[in-house]
């Protein structure tokens, strides 16, 4: 029965790994379409957060119940020890068939069948220089291909997508960022060791300062289930709060300060950040007295269902950057200056947005857990850094395996609902574009979507995640859609 099982084992191995070569195979032969340079170009995400909360107080009233294991990974990682090295493969197919579609535009999602597939690399390295310093420095590699090329959707299916073909295909660095912990207290926690951080313990009170190259979603607006591209949802809306349009350069990172005062109970964080020069841009605008951005978020780490923990963390930020403002280009458009309304027809100016959001978690059992996330901003200002979404709602449940015994598998579904202010749908209404959407036409509805995964534990590192996403009015737009799009997500752990 032994052996058997090992064949088994050996089997379904050789199987994944030939599965995963030809979908690394088929990222790499996709065309590269052609974009203007430096003009407004989506975002590529990558991947920065992991599905393990941070690292909380050592109340065993507080304690999560619901913390997952590490995830297997095919090599040990170093424990015991000042140095860290890991790394991680993440391949997304999508697909979609015909759906229905009055009309189209520059900016939609294709009607007709098509398929597309996104890969991420990253190799995690760091080393500890003493008890309260350490340097953390990762390299990525992006590519692959999205549905229409990432345009059509404000919650796109695939977190993961590069939409900028022109950037190099090379390696490239990811996060470089200095760590110091300040303890502000004598008694020690114990610290969950992952890529962001190499203690082993941290002082209880503390307050921690991250300087360098870092993406803002690696320490804001966090959720154990709803977070995580490598084993959980993978639609941009559901993994984030659409509504925060976080500094970042075209591949999601950003240059800036970070301090993160942490108790027993509670933090607070606040990073002050570097803007693209256009929206989705790949180059920073090195003048943070004029350009930045300021992200605030309070974590209060404790349920709101009595004997249950859970976590309420509130978000605001305020974006300084070189945006349009709808209503300036829809008047241009009135007045006869331009055939359609064009948000980046503008001298070069600054304007603010603002926004904030709530993101709430709460564990129901051991192994089930609860999210909810609501976002809002201004939205009279051009949506610039992640997605064309000014107001959202999700809720979901993230289910662990240990369940229905098996440990290491995810499930989980969630409902998005997502929505765009008055100014931005007379723009889009008049054939105007965004760097996501336009339709030529707009018959406003919000954005609804349901998502829903299974993540299974394959063997060592490797795990296999079907999911299937269905919208309704994509783009905002009544007269398109619904659509289904089924997905295949393959993941290994080094």
């Amino acid at each position: 029965m032994r052996k058997r099982n090992r064949n088994s084992i050996r089997s379904t191995a050789s199987t994944l790994l030939a599965v995963l070569s030809l979908m690394a195979a088929a990222t790499c032969t996709i065309p590269a379409y052609a974009q203007l340079p430096d003009a407004p170009i989506p975002i590529p995400i990558p991947i920065p957060k992991t599905d393990i909360p941070p690292a909380v107080a050592d109340d065993p009233a507080n304690a999560p119940d619901n913390a997952t294991a590490d995830p297997e990974s095919m090599l040990p990682h170093f424990k015991d020890t000042r140095f860290w090295l890991s790394g991680q493969m993440n391949f997304i197919f999508q697909t979609h068939p015909d759906f229905h579609a009055d009309y189209s535009g520059p900016n939609s999602l294709g009607p007709r069948y098509e398929k597309a597939t996104s890969r991420v690399m990253t190799l995690y390295t760091g080393v500890r220089l003493n008890n309260s310093t350490e340097l953390l420095v990762d390299i990525e590699e992006a590519g692959g291909q999205a549905l229409s090329s990432g345009l059509g959707l404000a919650g796109n299916t695939d977190l993961d997508i590069v939409r900028n073909p022109l950037l190099s295909k090379a390696p490239y660095l990811g996060r470089a960022m200095i760590h110091k912990v300040f303890a502000l207290s004598k008694d020690k926690i114990e610290n969950q060791r992952t890529f962001l951080s190499l203690f082993d313990e941290l002082p209880r009170r503390r307050l921690e300062i991250r300087f360098g190259k870092f993406s803002m979603p690696d320490f804001f607006d966090l959720n154990s289930v709803g977070t995580d591209t490598h084993f959980q949802f993978s639609n941009w809306s559901v993994d984030n709060n659409g509504a925060w349009d976080y500094a970042a350069d075209t591949r999601g990172y950003t240059v800036g300060i970070l301090a993160d005062y942490e108790d027993r109970n509670w933090g607070f964080r606040f990073a002050e950040a570097l803007m693209p020069k256009v929206a989705n841009g790949i180059d920073l605008v090195w003048r943070p007295w004029q350009v930045h951005a300021e992200n605030w978020e309070y974590e209060l780490r404790h349920g709101v269902i009595p004997k249950k923990s859970g976590f309420v963390r509130l978000l605001a930020y305020t974006n300084y950057a070189n945006m349009g403002i709808y209503r300036d280009a829809v008047a241009q458009f009135k007045e006869g200056l331009v055939p359609v309304p064009d948000i980046t027809r503008h001298p070069w100016h600054i304007t603010r947005k603002y926004g904030f959001g709530v993101n709430l978690e709460q564990n129901l059992t051991r192994n089930v857990t609860a999210f909810a996330r609501w976002g809002w901003d201004n939205g009279k200002t051009e949506s610039f850094a992640y997605t064309e979404i000014d107001s959202t709602f999700d809720e979901g449940i993230g289910v662990k395996g240990a369940q229905w015994h098996r440990q290491q598998d995810r499930a989980g579904i969630a409902f998005v609902s997502n929505g765009i202010k008055k100014d931005h749908q007379i723009y889009l209404a008049d054939g105007g574009l965004g760097f996501l959407l336009g339709d030529g036409k707009l018959n406003y509805g919000r954005e609804n979507i349901v998502e829903s995964y299974y993540t299974t534990h394959i063997w060592r590192g490797i795990y296999i995640a079907p999911g299937v996403q269905y919208i309704v009015n994509p783009g905002y737009n009544r007269d398109r859609g619904p659509v289904v799009v089924p997905s295949l997500r393959a993941h290994v752990e080094f």
